[in-house]
């Protein structure tokens, strides 16, 4: 991930709070890892919660399979308090909006699907950038020279 894309990723999903009056957004990646989240993320367990929506996403999409459907690419949970609203963005990331009586589920849905529009085109610009560096030969991993053989040799 890219400085200039992570800001842009973290100013869309901060617009997104305000705007749908949520609680807490996370996005996570389909492995489990936390992307980034704004809002009252102090708590939450936000290591569990991202490898717990991942799974979630998981599952849904053995059900889906199931049925005949590729997936399900939008969750509701209904709390006594609190609601999550997941969706898959960009068929690569999930976002997580945990809101509560402060807003309505089409309010959610209306603003969650504005910010997945601005999400893929991040995503998608940010994969387009990750192809040209591969492509060009510039890694920005900083240990990619190294070697198995450099690697026994300092520890032996």
């Amino acid at each position: 991930m890219y400085d200039e894309e992570f800001k842009q990723i973290n100013a869309v999903i901060e617009k997104l709070l305000r705007e749908a009056n949520a609680k807490v957004i996370f996005l996570v990646d389909k492995n489990g890892q936390l992307i980034t989240g704004c809002g009252e993320t102090e708590r939450f367990d936000t290591t569990s919660l991202a490898s717990l929506t991942a799974g979630n996403i998981a599952a849904t999409g053995g059900l889906a399979k199931l049925i005949g459907e590729k997936e399900f690419s939008i969750l509701f949970h209904e709390g006594e308090k609190d609601n999550l609203h997941i969706s898959i963005v960009a068929g690569r990331v999930i976002l997580v909006v945990l809101f509560d009586t402060r807003s309505s589920l089409g309010l959610v849905r209306l603003r969650v699907k504005k910010a997945s529009e601005e999400l893929s085109a991040i995503f998608g610009r940010l994969m387009q950038k990750s192809e040209e560096k591969e492509k060009s030969g510039d890694s920005e991993f900083p240990f990619a020279e190294i070697t198995d053989d450099d690697i026994d040799n300092l520890f032996s």
